[in-house]
């Protein structure tokens, strides 16, 4: 091979991988981890990227609004401040570094979702459904509600993986979407377009111009620790150590973000963490209730020095639910994009590695796209 001909190979591969790169960090004012807001920094894979809450309790700060800024966005309170300008560690991440998880990428399964809609809905009580991502359907009694729909691909250079193998006219009549947060892959528009216009909303405050703009209008706005009641049902937003964006050039937590304690009507209560890295606040929510079942979202989570800020790994994960004294641990957020370095089927796992070498694995629930599990 002669060198001009070298040359040419080595520019033509240089320039897809730079493309697929720039791809990759037009994503990064949506995904948990922004070159905005940068991450803790390369190197500092050990560091605590959350701040310990000695004085204070969650409670008192939601009480006392700490997480609402002075300039009309919100603060976290639970994180690290962020450091600016990393942009240049970043563009290295998506464009120069080694996944070390290369080697696996093949084997990463693409699963069309089958969902026996037919069991779902004769069986009585309450159930959950993992339909995708951070998409769950929770069935209880005679309602229905679901977390973070997204349904189809939220950007088009991102694979999915998991694929909805069933006509949307089979999922049962949803009476309230839940949201946790705006990045694109948990409030997807042209899922939430989707639905009736006239579905109950619940979110974070915040989102005004996102749900009016698709005529929602039947929404509630809920603070931390701020409850919406449907009868013998009740929804709390909780504080979680996130962040979100949906339009770079106004910039980041024009609204709030969170996590939900779902208290059915059929006598069970669910945790929702939506996405978050891990904070100094989990015992508190495990002493104040009694949760049933943990779902907790594992996935994006690699590299540590990057995402860590943003999203729990699985050893974080496995530490959060023991903390929150939860009865049974359920994990989505993956086997749809990969939007970390790890392979999307990667996180269940190895989190199943870890609560086996703990003897923990009864309390795990092994859940794939598609299935339900029924409380």
């Amino acid at each position: 091979m002669n060198l001009k001909v070298w040359w040419n190979m080595r520019r033509r591969e240089f320039i897809k991988r730079m493309v697929a790169g720039l791809n990759s960090l037009a994503l990064l004012n949506f995904l948990p981890a922004s070159s905005a807001l940068a991450a803790v920094g390369k190197g500092a894979e050990d560091a605590r990227h959350y701040r310990t809450l000695k004085d204070i309790t969650l409670q008192e700060i939601a009480f006392n609004r700490l997480h609402h800024g002075a300039d009309g966005r919100f603060r976290n309170p639970l994180g690290q401040p962020r450091r600016r300008g990393n942009l240049g560690q970043v563009l290295y991440w998506k464009l120069f570094e080694e996944n070390e998880f290369r080697p696996y990428l093949e084997e990463q399964p693409l699963t069309p979702v089958h969902v026996d809609w037919d069991r779902v809905n004769k069986s009585n009580g309450v159930s959950v459904t993992f339909i995708k991502h951070a998409s769950v359907l929770i069935k209880d009694g005679d309602s229905h509600l679901i977390v973070d729909p997204v349904f189809d691909d939220f950007f088009w250079f991102i694979k999915d993986f998991s694929p909805l193998a069933f006509d949307l006219s089979e999922l049962p009549k949803v009476d309230h979407i839940l949201i946790t947060h705006g990045h694109y892959d948990h409030a997807d528009r042209s899922t939430l377009a989707s639905f009736d216009k006239q579905t109950h909303l619940v979110t974070p405050l915040g989102y005004d111009g996102l749900f009016n703009s698709l005529g929602m209008h039947h929404r509630t706005r809920l603070d931390w620790y701020e409850s919406y009641v449907d009868g013998r049902r009740q929804i709390t937003l909780l504080p979680c150590n996130h962040w979100t964006m949906r339009n770079p050039i106004i910039g980041p937590n024009r609204s709030l973000w969170g996590s939900y304690l779902v208290r059915t009507a059929g006598g069970k209560t669910i945790y929702v963490s939506g996405d978050t890295a891990f904070f100094d606040g989990f015992h508190e929510i495990g002493r104040h209730f009694d949760i049933d079942l943990a779902i907790m979202n594992l996935g994006a989570y690699e590299p540590r020095w990057f995402m860590a800020p943003s999203h729990m790994n699985p050893r974080e994960t496995l530490t959060a639910f023991k903390q929150l004294r939860a009865k049974k641990l359920m994990v989505i957020h993956w086997g749809t994009f990969r939007l970390g370095d790890e392979p999307v089927h990667f996180p269940p796992m190895q989190l199943r590695k870890l609560m086996e070498k703990e003897g923990l694995l009864d309390r795990f629930v092994d859940v794939k796209h598609g299935e339900t599990v029924f409380l």
